[in-house]
């Protein structure tokens, strides 16, 4: 009788170890997802926070970049990108009689336009290259051998280029560089890929003379 009562007595308490061992194992298995859902939004909440810190600290240097008042100048430099007007800034800043020369950057294969301008008829001269290497640096390069007797150059280009590209140019010239902006309208995701692209510029830059 008595050996009977120990047995049940005795599966009765493994019956409630198992349950209890059970239910800390769901506990633990429970804690351990909240733990790990926890470390993922804090890490979240770090990236973003990171990634607006340096859209603020970088605000100045690409959406608010220092730009000029056009004047008279030795020459306006267009420099190469997408096709947004900026040639045609060029061309009128000119036409205006800001300058007697339009250098126009081209290192495309073959552009309609550009193969246009470059032929065109204008009442000031207007001189195509393509620079090397074909960057920003190479148009620097080719600007110091242009202007190796000039003072002050006009420089066209976009929002996100200018303090770079004046970084760039005036390491490879003297002169004084005036920045006019195209005024070419970016969607938040090219926003996002020029801070990248040009920042990585700068990066590049380091390690490169002119």
């Amino acid at each position: 009788m008595l050996r009977r009562v120990t047995r049940v007595v005795l599966r009765a308490t493994l019956g409630v170890q198992g349950e209890t061992r059970g239910f800390y194992l769901r506990f633990l298995g429970l804690a351990g997802y909240d733990r790990a859902m926890r470390l993922m939004v804090r890490g979240l909440v770090v990236a973003v926070a990171f990634v607006l810190g340096v859209w603020v600290m970088l605000w100045p240097v690409y959406v608010r970049p220092v730009v000029d008042e056009p004047l008279v100048a030795d020459a306006i430099l267009v420099l190469g990108g997408a096709h947004d007007g900026r040639e045609e800034l060029g061309l009128s800043l000119a036409a205006a009689g800001y300058a007697p020369r339009v250098l126009i950057s081209d290192p495309y294969e073959y552009s309609g336009l550009v193969n246009r301008i470059c032929h065109g008829g204008y009442s000031f001269e207007v001189v195509c290259f393509d620079p090397s290497p074909r960057t920003t640096l190479g148009e620097g390069r080719a600007l110091r051998s242009f202007g190796a007797n000039w003072s002050r150059v006009i420089v066209v280009t976009f929002t996100p280029h200018i303090s770079r590209a004046r970084h760039v140019l005036g390491e490879c010239w003297s002169g004084e560089l005036l920045f006019v902006d195209v005024g070419r309208e970016l969607t938040p995701w090219r926003w996002a890929y020029d801070y990248v692209y040009q920042s990585a510029g700068y990066v590049k830059g380091a390690f490169v003379e002119c």
